[in-house]
């Protein structure tokens, strides 16, 4: 009998369990380590952001689903790894053995490398969780009480910008149901060398799109920028040029301001050192999701080790999104399967990109094959339909989440909205 522990709850782990689950059969035991006794669906984070969802809406208790299945759950920090030993050590002391592990952490999220972000200490807003959704909320309640300027966007290092797109839009449709757009002068501040960029390179008319959508939405824009520090109520920016010197610094106001911050991988992961993790932390892996040194561990999502596209001025990270992780967590439970019953791995992950971007009152979809150019496919589009499917995926993902189910929703849904047939 094996025994698969993996590490983390959310978009990759909890698919992970379940799928290894229904591959290797009761036989065979599963265990998800996780500090958060509750799944959330991170992609709804801006709407809780501004009071268009709770987390009642979009979070569930995930023993008793877990429990249905024969998974174990431990909620519990995990503060050590010891791969030659095959255990990992929880904060209580307790050690779990395992046979294979699946790193699915996601990251640790780097507010401290600018003075002055977050929302814990900081002065700035984020969507990352749905607690600090839920603390931005707070915040917002406040503003649209007495508004005044908005700052959002992503600073240096950043891998993760479309969220932040998504929320200046939809912090200026809830302005403008309320009537008071008017009042609110927004600038959306990145590390991005350009609008749309957002850390693949642009993804087919991505910079035209949505530096049109923002000009029509009155949203004015800093490239290049590297936010130095925040203080109550100001953002200090430096904005470089193409060559990476500083073009011209900034001083912005603002009343109310969610940045998104750069990763890094989580503390118990990072310290084991070279072997597993570069050097911000993230889990190296290979053509089968196997770290290199440690063949029985796995790693999905957001806590991998890729390579940003391309050089760009200022630092950006190459983002994961959810149909990419979907194709991790396949390829991985189908190598994992493999071995188990003596065979060599072979499945490696499609790593192709759909994202479904909501603009409050309409939204963009996009499609890069692979999601790291050159590539087959390079297809985004914009349309109120965006919306509709971001809010039926939502529903579904949820559902989907409860039930343990493996019914291939882009394929069957989304890429028929899209006109694609097929993934290949």
């Amino acid at each position: 009998m094996a025994h698969v522990v993996v590490i983390g709850a959310s978009t990759g782990g909890l698919p992970a369990a379940y799928d290894v689950r229904a591959a290797l059969g009761r036989g065979h035991e599963v265990t998800v380590i996780t500090n958060n006794p509750e799944f959330s669906f991170v992609p709804s984070n801006p709407w809780v952001a501004v009071g268009w969802r709770t987390r009642k809406d979009t979070s569930f208790p995930l023993e008793p689903y877990l429990a249905k299945k024969d998974i174990k759950l431990i909620v519990k920090t995990v503060t050590e790894l010891a791969p030659d030993e095959n255990r990992v050590v929880l904060e209580d002391g307790e050690v779990v053995q395992y046979d294979f592990l699946i790193i699915a952490t996601g990251p640790k999220l780097a507010f401290d490398e600018v003075a002055g972000l977050g929302p814990h200490g900081g002065f700035t807003q984020s969507v990352c969780t749905v607690a600090h959704a839920e603390t931005a909320w707070d915040g917002w309640q406040k503003f649209v009480e007495d508004p005044g300027p908005i700052v959002v966007g992503a600073v240096q290092g950043a891998s993760c910008f479309g969220p932040a797109y998504e929320f200046a839009f939809i912090m200026d449709t809830d302005l403008r149901r309320r009537k008071i757009r008017d009042k609110v002068k927004m600038t959306f501040v990145t590390a991005e060398p350009y609008i749309g960029h957002l850390g693949l390179g642009g993804v087919g008319d991505s910079k035209g799109m949505l530096e049109s959508e923002l000009r029509q939405h009155h949203v004015t824009w800093i490239c290049n920028a590297k936010v130095t520090k925040v203080e109550d109520g100001k953002m200090f920016i430096d904005e470089m040029d193409e060559s990476g010197n500083l073009k011209k610094q900034h001083e912005l106001p603002f009343k109310y301001s969610m940045m998104l911050p750069a990763f890094k991988g989580v503390d118990a992961v990072a310290k084991v050192g070279e072997d597993l993790v570069n050097p911000r932390g993230f889990v190296k892996v290979d053509q089968f999701q196997r770290n290199p040194k440690w063949k029985n561990i796995y790693s999905v999502g957001v806590c991998i080790a890729i390579p940003p596209v391309e050089a760009t001025p200022v630092a950006t990270g190459t983002p994961k999104t959810g149909y990419m992780i979907e194709s991790m967590v396949t390829a991985t439970v189908h190598n994992i399967k493999n071995v188990v019953d003596g065979k060599e791995p072979d499945q490696q992950g499609t790593w192709h990109a759909i994202c479904l971007a909501d603009l409050g009152d309409t939204g963009v979809a996009f499609v890069a094959m692979p999601q790291i150019p050159p590539r087959n496919v390079a297809w985004m589009k914009k349309g109120k339909w965006v919306h509709m499917a971001k809010i039926a995926f939502e529903k579904y993902f949820i559902n989907k989440m409860k039930k343990g189910s493996n019914d291939p929703l882009y394929e069957k849904y989304i890429l028929k909205a899209m006109g694609i047939d097929k993934l290949k």
